[in-house]
């Protein structure tokens, strides 16, 4: 008999590559989120849009035995959403509410194994003020000093997953996403991250052109293609490893560098304007040794094929917004 997942969030980015994985794997899948997978990445047997706020949503989700639950629903956004302090409240109450909802209601019906999706920004800002040498190992995040009430709501999350297994026995699995990008992840409208922001002004900027890129451009991140995430949430689920474990690439660079690097896949001469905006920390990066201790996972291509990839397909929707347009 086929094993049975709810994939949360499963009309967002990470959510719909990982319910193609799950099905390619042979499970039976149900998806749910507030929202339609806005490209049409609909390939879960059963999808349900509804708001996982609600506790009654969350249990009309179990009208059958379900082994595995993917929590990835999250009220989320890149840096000009969760760093300008304007959207806090909403960020804080509305995870929060669907984490205890999601993991009560897991409990209740005794699913065999539960995935959180937490954030590198658990960490502590004071780790992160040298662009050069960010410290991000899982052991370094308390004293717990994150750079945003997005990261406090995911640590106090993390802990709330780790007191059910300690006190209900679930078996729980935590990975902490660092910068997932790649098709199908947002794009424009305010909510989307670095690589695709800068994949966008790239695509839309002319031979010789200038785009804008908040500070100085020397603040340092990491990226990895959701392909790759996808395939470390599997080995995690698949192991006796509970974590909190990073989900993330080693390979760091300044933001200033990520734009050269998206022009010459652009085949395009591009300047930078610095200009104010929100940055959140300094530097950020990966530190994959326990994750290659315990699962033996490392990321298996550089960062320019995936953003080859994530160009290409924002390209496409540049030119398709265009037709709209015109």
């Amino acid at each position: 008999m086929n094993k049975t997942a709810i994939v949360c969030g499963a009309g967002g980015f990470i959510g719909g590559h990982l319910v193609n994985q799950l099905k390619s794997e042979g499970y039976w899948v149900r998806g749910v989120d507030i929202k339609a997978h806005e490209y049409g990445n609909n390939n879960a047997d059963d999808f349900v849009v509804g708001d996982l706020r609600d506790f009654e949503v969350c249990k009309a989700l179990f009208d059958r035995p379900i082994d595995e639950v993917y929590q990835l629903a999250a009220d989320m956004g890149g840096a000009g959403y969760l760093f300008t302090g304007d959207n806090d409240a909403a960020v804080m109450h509305n995870s929060a509410l669907l984490n205890l909802n999601m993991l009560e209601i897991s409990r209740l019906n005794n699913v065999k194994k539960i995935f959180y999706s937490s954030s590198a920004c658990v960490y502590p800002e004071y780790n992160q003020m040298d662009a050069d040498n960010p410290k991000c190992a899982e052991n370094t995040v308390y004293p717990a000093e994150p750079d945003s009430e997005y990261g406090w709501e995911k640590l106090f999350s993390e802990r709330l997953y780790l007191t059910y297994h300690k006190n209900y026995s679930m078996e729980v699995r935590i990975g902490r996403f660092h910068n997932i990008f790649g098709p199908q992840g947002t794009w424009d409208g305010g909510k989307e991250k670095v690589p695709a922001a800068v994949c966008r002004k790239v695509a839309q900027a002319v031979d010789g052109g200038e785009i804008e890129v908040w500070g100085d451009g020397k603040q340092t991140r990491s990226f990895l293609f959701v392909h790759e995430c996808v395939e470390a949430v599997r080995r995690l689920m698949k192991s006796d490893f509970l974590g909190p474990v990073n989900i993330g690439s080693e390979e760091m660079l300044p933001i200033n560098d990520l734009v050269h690097m998206v022009a010459k896949i652009a085949n395009k001469d591009i300047k930078i304007k610095h200009i104010p905006g929100p940055l959140g920390v300094r530097g950020r990066n990966s530190d994959n040794t326990l994750i290659r201790e315990k699962l033996d996972w490392a990321p298996s291509q550089p960062l320019h094929e995936g953003l080859e990839k994530t160009y290409q397909w924002i390209t496409e929707q540049v030119a398709k917004a265009n037709e709209v347009v015109i």
